[in-house]
């Protein structure tokens, strides 16, 4: 296998010719061996995903392919379309890499979607993104046809962002028109005798501000970006940051993109995404979701922290969710409840390390 330090001596030979071929009108070598490749995704620029996440992670890759990769990010939807066609989008090859929430198309990622469940995830990003890491490649691969897997992660949970309504009983939810991308998030909302309405997150302040919607399941991480403290007044959880579930995401290269890289560069983009960095990933969301909440708080909305009793009084409603998931993937030949199991078993001994 080629080592770094002689990949540089290729690099440095190749300048060398590049400047002689240059010198006597010839095409630029090196300029021909740079490898780009465009990020797409549905955030805007400012947002932490974008500017916490992607950018350092397309920044590591460069570094580990000693500058023949170069990586340019799209936010906010701007090479066209709308979220849910991002992962058409990459599975076509009209755009090389996507970052994009799983839920967006239902029933592509079913697998997948044992991480979202509430009593499955609780309230650690890190410890989920460990777990759908250790169950990657022998259960969850296979959903990911005409894509090659970068790093699949969750957001810090699902709290509750309503307009005026404080929410702390089950009760209280009854009847309110709640915001959720996923449909394990809009069974939730049912299970709570709400009304789920599903849109890509992009769209909830103008449907928040019309009265659309009450409230929304959302990270804390999307108060800035958003200018949520605007629409909406309090910002509710359970003990401990137990959240309503969480939403499972993917960056993902065109499959026959990723087939085509020479075996360097794909360790370039695969050594920027092991295991350690899933984790790392996990420790953003959760620091970009402590400075959101805060954020807030300080523009004087109320965060509301259940007790722990009031946090217990919503687990006869949710783990019916928990049921519900097993059953309709069972139905389509999934193992639901061995997934439950496994899941749960990976995120507690993540939990604990």
């Amino acid at each position: 296998m080629t080592t770094r330090r002689t990949r540089r001596e290729v690099l440095k030979t190749a300048g060398a010719a590049a400047f002689a071929a240059t010198a006597i009108g010839a095409p630029s070598i090196l300029r021909a061996q740079t490898l780009n490749f465009k990020l797409h995704h549905f955030l805007g620029p400012k947002a932490p995903a974008h500017t916490a996440m992607l950018e350092p992670w397309a920044r590591a890759v460069e570094a580990n392919s000693d500058g023949a990769v170069a990586i340019e990010l799209f936010p906010a939807m701007s090479l066209g379309g709308r979220p849910p066609e991002l992962i058409n989008q990459v599975r076509d090859g009209v755009v090389d890499l996507i970052w994009t929430v799983n839920g967006y198309t239902p029933g592509l990622f079913p697998r997948t979607e044992v991480i979202e469940l509430p009593e499955v995830f609780v309230n650690d990003p890190v410890a989920a993104n460990l777990t759908l890491h250790d169950m990657f490649e022998d259960t969850l691969r296979e959903e990911y046809k005409g894509v090659e897997v970068m790093f699949l992660h969750v957001h810090a949970g699902q709290g509750l962002h309503t307009r005026d309504t404080l929410v702390r009983r089950p009760e209280d939810w009854e009847g309110m028109k709640i915001r959720i991308p996923t449909r394990t998030g809009a069974w939730v909302i049912e299970a709570l005798k709400a009304n789920p309405a599903a849109m890509p997150v992009p769209e909830l302040p103008q449907a928040l501000a019309k009265g659309v919607v009450d409230a929304a399941l959302l990270p804390w991480e999307t108060i800035p970006p958003l200018r949520m403290q605007e629409q909406t007044k309090y910002q509710i959880e359970g003990h401990e940051q137990t959240r309503f579930g969480t939403t499972s995401f993917q960056v993902s290269m065109n499959g026959d993109r990723w087939a085509g890289l020479p075996p360097e560069i794909q360790k370039a983009f695969k050594d920027a995404s092991g295991a350690d960095w899933w984790a790392e990933v996990g420790r953003i969301w959760r620091a970009t979701d402590d400075f959101g909440i805060k954020f807030a708080v300080d523009h004087g909305n109320e965060h509301v922290v259940l007790s722990e009793e009031e946090t217990a009084a919503y687990r006869p409603y949710l783990e019916p969710v928990v049921d519900r998931w097993v059953g309709e993937v069972t139905g389509g030949g999934i193992d639901g409840a061995g997934l439950v199991g496994r899941a749960r078993e990976l995120v507690a001994r993540h939990g604990m390390s």
